[in-house]
C-alpha cells in the first residue's frame, strides 16, 4: 500500500515538473513601444510630428510606405497610408517592448492564445509579433533594435508614457491584460466621483501604461471623439512649462488646447491634435494634485 501511495506521489511530481517545462515563463514586458495610426494627408501629418511634436523622421521597417516619427531608440509614432476601407477610427495598432519577442509569443501561444507562426523581422533589427486582445484591439509585441539611436534634440518630450484606446468590457481587457500579462493596476477614474471613465494599467516590467478609455458605444462616435479616444502621450516634468516655452516659439500647431489644465488624476496636461484628430496628450510624469476617484496604486514613471 505504501509503495502504490509512493508511486502515485511520484508521477504526480513528475507530471507537474513536466508541465513548468513546457509552459515558459514570460518574458518582461517592459514599456510602450509605439502607437501606429493612419494618415488621410501624410505630408501634413509628417510636418505635424516633425515641426510641431519635435520627432525625428525615419524608414519604417515594418511597412514600406509607412514612415516613424522617433523620440527615443525605442519610442515611437508610426504614421501609415489610409486604407480605402480604413472608415473613421485612425488607430491601427498599439506595440509594446518587450525583452523577448519569441518567448513573448510562446507564451502566449502555452496559454492558447492565437498568436502567429512566428516573428517578423525589421530591417533595423527589432523583431514583433502582433495578436488581437480581448476587445479586437490590435496589439504588437515589439523586442527593439540593439543598435537604434536617435537623436531628437527638437522633440518636446522623449518618453511615451502611455497609450489609450476605446473599450467596452473592462473585465474582458482585464483578464488579458492583467490576469495573462500580468500588468498592474496604476489608477481609475472618471469624469466624476460616480463613474469610470478611464483606467490605467502598468506594464508588469516598467512604470508606462495602457489606458482603457472606455466607450458603451464606440461604433456611433465621430471620427474626432475616437481621436480622442486613441491617443499617445508623452511625460514632462511640467506641462505648464513647456506650453510657455512652445507658445513663445509659435510651435504649438493649429489644434490643440487653449491651455493646460489639470486632470482628474491630479496631473498637468495639455491636449494637441494632429490633421486627423489622434489626439497627443502631454502629461506630467507626477500628479501635483489629489486625484479623484481612486489613489495611484503603483510608481509614477520617470523622465
Amino acid at each position: 500500500m505504501k509503495s502504490r501511495i509512493f508511486a502515485a506521489a511520484l508521477l504526480a511530481a513528475f507530471t507537474l515538473a513536466a508541465l513548468a517545462q513546457t509552459t515558459p515563463e514570460r518574458p518582461k514586458i517592459t514599456g510602450i513601444s509605439h502607437l501606429a495610426i493612419y494618415a488621410s494627408d501624410p505630408v501634413a501629418t509628417g510636418h505635424y510630428y516633425t515641426d510641431v511634436v519635435g520627432a525625428v523622421l525615419q524608414k519604417d521597417p515594418e511597412n514600406p510606405q509607412g514612415a516613424r516619427y522617433a523620440l527615443s531608440a525605442t519610442q515611437f509614432i508610426e504614421v501609415l497610408p489610409l486604407p480605402a476601407d480604413a472608415g473613421i477610427r485612425r488607430m491601427d495598432h498599439a506595440g509594446l517592448n518587450t525583452t523577448d519577442a519569441e518567448g513573448t509569443r510562446r507564451y502566449l501561444a502555452a496559454k492558447g492564445w492565437n498568436v502567429p507562426a512566428g516573428l517578423t523581422s525589421g530591417s533595423d533589427g527589432s523583431k514583433w509579433f502582433e495578436v488581437l486582445d480581448p476587445e479586437g484591439n490590435k496589439i504588437q509585441f515589439v523586442q527593439p533594435s540593439l543598435t537604434a539611436k536617435v537623436d531628437a534634440p527638437n522633440a518636446f518630450g522623449h518618453r511615451i508614457i502611455h497609450v489609450g484606446f476605446v473599450v467596452r468590457d473592462r473585465a474582458k481587457e482585464d483578464a488579458f491584460y492583467r490576469g495573462l500579462l500580468g500588468f498592474r493596476p496604476y489608477w481609475y477614474g472618471g469624469m466624476t466621483d460616480a463613474r469610470i471613465d478611464w483606467v490605467s494599467e502598468q506594464v508588469p516590467d516598467g512604470h508606462d501604461w495602457v489606458e482603457y478609455m472606455l466607450a458603451a458605444d464606440p461604433d456611433h462616435m465621430t471620427q474626432h471623439n475616437l481621436g480622442v479616444m486613441d491617443h499617445v502621450a508623452i511625460g514632462e516634468v511640467s506641462v505648464f512649462d513647456i506650453f510657455k516655452v512652445l507658445t513663445a516659439s509659435n510651435r504649438l500647431g493649429v489644434t490643440h488646447d487653449a491651455a493646460p489644465k489639470m486632470g482628474k488624476d491630479g496631473k498637468g496636461q495639455l491636449n494637441l491634435y494632429d490633421p486627423d484628430g489622434t489626439r497627443l496628450e502631454l502629461m506630467n510624469f507626477r500628479a501635483t494634485e489629489k486625484p479623484c476617484c481612486s489613489a495611484f496604486t503603483a510608481k509614477d514613471p520617470a523622465e
